[in-house]
């Protein structure tokens, strides 16, 4: 790996189209024989310090945008502070951006390679492979599972969109988040992953390795700053329907850098 000022050149996990639908499961150990474990290639990719032109970034037209933007919230790791505070500042964010009926902040996730709050907290660990959160299938399933049964049917048949804010709980200083310009995802390389979990089954996409794929990452991010971008949107004129995204090691990162810290909120959008 090298080091610039501009861009790093670094490593991204992704997946690779073996032929069999890959299978996980989670919390159900009796029926992990089943599994088929999805395969992954690491790529040398160059991704760009966004930070020079951070203001060009636009949810509309690249499927993500970088905010300047502080939380009311005390303690991440509180989630009655977060669901009070971080939760209505998300939807005030989307409404503003996207320009919704509504806004249904429904969740957030913790990630941390620190040891000892993984241990303490039980979140999860950063993600390191190139992935969308969101299939055609499993963003039906949360507006179904977010709103009566007469009020799904109706939203399913206009647009929906969901959307995350990602922002650090401290500067991330290790496993920043690389993000995809929208633009240059084209409509292949999509792989459902199917999580199956004892009362439900859940789908994400992986995604395979694009030359096209222009890549950008915002280094150093504060607790002061944020990225919002969608995961998902039913608007075929809307330009950008995902934003693939994943940690990576950044060869800028120092031995002695603290491990990251950051919460990632979603919100569903309804037209």
């Amino acid at each position: 790996m090298t080091i610039d000022n501009n861009c790093v050149r670094a490593p991204l996990r992704y997946v690779v189209d073996d032929g069999v639908p890959p299978i996980m499961y989670v919390d159900w150990p009796e029926e992990e024989h089943k599994a088929h474990q999805p395969v992954y290639e690491e790529k040398i990719v160059t991704i760009n310090n966004g930070r020079p032109e951070s203001s060009v970034f636009k949810l509309s037209r690249h499927g993500f945008e970088f905010l300047n933007h502080t939380s009311n919230v005390k303690n991440f790791y509180d989630a009655n502070d977060v669901e009070k505070n971080c939760y209505h500042e998300v939807e005030k964010l989307v409404q503003e951006k996207i320009y919704c009926n509504e806004v249904i902040v429904f969740d957030h996730t913790i990630r941390t390679s620190n040891e000892a709050i993984l241990s303490e907290y039980g979140v999860r660990e950063p993600v390191k492979a190139v992935h969308n959160d969101y299939t055609e299938k499993s963003a039906s399933q949360r507006v179904r599972d977010l709103l009566t049964e007469h009020r799904a049917e109706k939203a399913l048949k206009r647009r929906f969109a969901i959307v995350q804010l990602w922002r650090p709980i401290e500067t991330i200083e290790t496993e920043p988040l690389a993000i995809c310009d929208g633009r240059t995802i084209p409509e292949k390389g999509f792989i459902t992953i199917e999580r199956r979990y004892p009362h439900r089954t859940a789908e994400v996409f992986h995604i395979s390795y694009n030359p096209e794929h222009k890549w950008i990452y915002f280094p150093q991010m504060t607790p002061d700053e944020a990225l919002i971008f969608k995961v998902f949107d039913t608007d075929a004129g809307a330009g950008v329907k995902y934003t693939a995204h994943s940690a990576f090691e950044d060869p800028n990162s120092p031995p002695t850098a603290k491990p990251r810290e950051s919460i990632e909120i979603r919100a569903l959008a309804l037209f």
